[in-house]
């Protein structure tokens, strides 16, 4: 095999895994967009408050990412697709507008919206990460804090204790999503494949421990703290 053609085949693979973290990076940008587009019709925001928990939710995540591995600008800064989709997303469900009689059926939309960003910006976290040089041990973790990010920006302008600190296996998910990733790169399995197995099982993962609710142990507090709120009139 001749060094023009490892050259050509290596750029090609180059392009491809730019093209897919893109693709993964947009669709969860928008995906994260109506979590937090409806989070904020929840919670009764106006168009502009509506669209910046929108754009916030979106970007925060991967804005992390590209300044914790160097790619500076963030992509999200760089590219004005991000933004676009995100207030895309803001603009159809503010102007969807649920009626009172919705307010379960748009509880679920936001969990399953934030399952689904979720995984993919675990997967598309954990893959950039590792195409910077990051070791196997520590390319998961980006991978989930690029995941569990925005969740948290939302949550803490809404004035919620962020879902990944109470919720049913949020982190946790993120996290076995994006060994899958680390995994499928260790053995060469195909980008695309890895891809698709590390955001089902994160999805998968998420979506199970919602239904069943599946959560770590919480602290509890101590027996000599609630005999004394007990004691109070």
């Amino acid at each position: 095999m001749s060094t023009d053609h490892v050259l050509q085949t290596l750029t090609g693979f180059t392009e491809y895994a730019t093209d897919t973290l893109l693709v993964l990076d947009l669709v969860g940008t928008f995906v994260f967009a109506l979590s937090g587009t409806t989070a904020g019709i929840k919670h009764r925001l106006d168009l502009f408050g509506v669209l910046v928990l929108s754009f916030a939710t979106a970007t925060a995540g991967g804005i992390t990412r590209d300044l914790l591995i160097g790619a500076v600008p963030p992509a999200v800064l760089s590219d004005w697709r991000y933004l676009g989709v995100s207030v895309l997303a803001g603009l159809i469900v503010f102007f969807w507008s649920p009626r009172p009689e919705r307010q379960l059926r748009l509880r679920n939309l936001v969990m399953t919206f934030d399952a689904a960003g979720l995984a993919l910006f675990a997967v598309a976290g954990t893959q950039k990460a590792l195409g910077y040089g990051l070791s196997p041990v520590m390319a998961p973790l980006l991978g989930m804090l690029t995941g569990i990010g925005g969740g948290m920006v939302r949550d803490v302008l809404v004035a919620e204790i962020p879902a990944v600190l109470r919720s049913d296996l949020y982190a946790v998910a993120a996290l076995a999503g994006a060994v899958v990733i680390v995994v499928g790169h260790v053995v060469n399995a195909p980008p695309a494949v890895t891809a698709v197995a590390g955001a089902g099982v994160c999805f998968g993962i998420r979506l199970v421990a919602i239904k069943r609710g599946w959560r770590l142990p919480t602290a509890r507090e101590p027996e000599e703290g609630r005999r004394d709120d007990s004691d109070r009139p």
